[in-house]
C-alpha cells in the first residue's frame, strides 16, 4: 500500500490533499428549484459527507447566473441564498477532513426558456445544436440561441467572476471552471458552435479568448493556485466538435500554463464513452502543463494507480464509481466489491441512488 502514490497525500494546485483521488462533478438535480436553485438540504449536505474520504471533491456544476442552467434542479452560485445553502456542505466535508471545490458552470445552448425562467439560450453563434432538454413538461427541442454581443460576453465573465467570490464565500476550497462537455466555454473553443467573425471567433487565438477571460477573472478572485479549468477537447458530448483540437485546446493549455493555473482536468476521449477519439495528444498535454494533471474518464482501479505510479497523471477523478461508492477510497485501498450504480436514480429527487449505497462491511 505505500508504494501506491495513489493513495498517498500530495497537492492539487496549491490546495493539500490527502490521497489522489478526485470525486468528479455529477449532476444529481437535487438542489430545491422552488427556493431558487438551493442546495443545502440535510439529503445533499449528507450526500457530500459521505464521500469526504477522496482527497478532493468537486462538486456537481453550479450555475453562475439564471440563464446558465441547463437542468432541473441544479444548484446556483449567484445569490446569497445559494451561498448560504453550500455553507453546511463545505462545513460537513472539512469537518469530516475532505476537501471540496466548486465547479462553476454555464450551459450555453445546451438549455431551453423553461429552465431558465424565460431566458433564451446564448451561445457564440445561432448554431442550433441537436439536443434535447429536459423540462417539467417532458423532453423538448432546444431553440436556436441568441448569438452573444460583445458587451454581453464582458457581463458573462463577470458572472463567473462572481460565482468564483460566492464560492469561497461559501467555504470552497477552491474552484474549477467547467469548460467542457459542450457547454458554453467549449462552445466558443470549438468551431463546430463557434462562427463568429470578430476577437471572440475564426482564428484559434481568437477562439480561446473567451475561456482565458474567464481563466483570468477567476484567479483575481480566489488565486490562480486554488483554480483549474475541466477541459474535453474530442469529446462529441452535446453535439459539438472542432475541426483541429490539437491546435485549439494546444493554445489554450499554454496560455493555462503562464497564467500558472493550479490544475487542469482533462477528460481523456468521448465522455462517459471510448477513450480512443483521435485528435488530442493528452501525454502532450500532461508533459507540457505545469500544474496538477487530473486525469478522468473510464479508469479503474488499476488503470488509476498505474497512472499515477508512473507519472502519466498526478490525480485520477471518478464519476460514477463515487455516486455508488461513497467510501472508494477504502474499497480501492482493500481491492473490495464495488457497488453498481442505478442509472434510474441519477436525475431523479430522493434519497434512493443518492445517500443509500451502502459501505464497505
Amino acid at each position: 500500500m505505500n508504494q501506491i502514490k495513489l493513495f498517498q497525500p500530495g497537492r492539487i494546485g496549491s490546495i493539500e490533499v490527502k490521497n489522489r483521488l478526485v470525486m468528479a462533478p455529477l449532476t444529481r438535480c437535487r438542489a430545491d428549484e422552488a427556493a431558487g436553485d438551493i442546495p443545502g438540504s440535510a439529503m445533499n449536505v449528507e450526500y457530500y459527507r459521505q464521500r469526504a474520504s477522496a482527497g478532493l471533491i468537486i462538486s456537481e456544476g453550479t450555475q453562475v447566473a439564471p440563464a446558465g442552467k441547463g437542468y432541473m434542479a441544479t444548484p446556483g452560485i449567484y445569490s446569497q441564498a445559494q451561498v448560504e445553502g453550500w455553507k453546511p456542505i463545505t462545513k460537513a466535508v472539512h469537518e469530516a477532513g475532505g476537501k471540496i471545490i466548486a465547479q462553476i458552470w454555464h450551459v450555453g445552448r445546451i438549455t431551453h426558456p423553461a429552465l431558465t425562467g424565460g431566458a433564451h439560450p446564448i451561445a457564440p453563434s445561432a448554431v442550433k445544436p441537436n439536443v434535447v432538454a429536459y423540462t417539467h413538461e417532458g423532453k423538448v427541442d432546444v431553440p436556436v440561441p441568441q448569438p452573444l454581443k460583445v458587451e454581453e460576453i464582458k457581463q458573462v465573465v463577470q458572472q463567473y467572476a462572481l460565482g468564483a467570490r460566492n464560492s469561497i464565500a461559501a467555504g470552497f476550497d477552491g474552484v474549477e471552471i467547467h469548460g467542457a462537455n459542450g457547454y458554453l466555454i467549449d462552445q466558443f473553443l470549438r468551431d463546430g458552435a463557434n462562427k463568429r467573425t470578430d476577437e471572440y471567433g475564426g482564428s484559434v487565438e481568437n477562439r480561446v479568448r473567451f475561456a482565458l477571460e474567464v481563466v483570468d477573472a477567476v484567479i483575481a478572485e480566489v488565486g490562480a493556485g486554488k483554480m483549474g479549468i475541466r477541459l474535453s477537447p474530442v469529446t462529441p458530448f452535446n453535439d459539438l466538435a472542432d475541426s483541429n483540437p490539437q491546435a485549439v485546446f494546444g493554445l489554450l493549455i499554454e496560455e493555462l500554463n503562464k497564467r500558472g493555473i493550479g490544475f487542469i482536468h482533462m477528460i481523456e476521449g468521448a465522455t462517459g464513452g471510448s477513450r480512443d477519439e483521435p485528435g488530442f495528444d493528452y501525454a502532450w498535454a500532461r508533459s507540457t502543463f505545469k500544474g496538477t494533471y487530473i486525469a478522468n474518464n473510464g479508469y479503474t482501479r488499476e488503470m488509476a494507480i498505474d497512472a499515477v505510479n508512473a507519472g502519466r497523471a498526478d490525480a485520477v477523478a471518478f464519476g460514477r464509481l463515487y455516486i455508488a461508492n461513497p467510501d472508494l477510497l477504502e474499497r480501492f485501498q482493500l481491492n473490495a466489491p464495488l457497488n453498481t450504480p442505478d442509472p434510474s436514480t441519477f436525475y431523479v429527487p430522493g434519497e434512493k441512488g443518492y445517500t443509500d449505497y451502502p459501505a464497505h462491511a
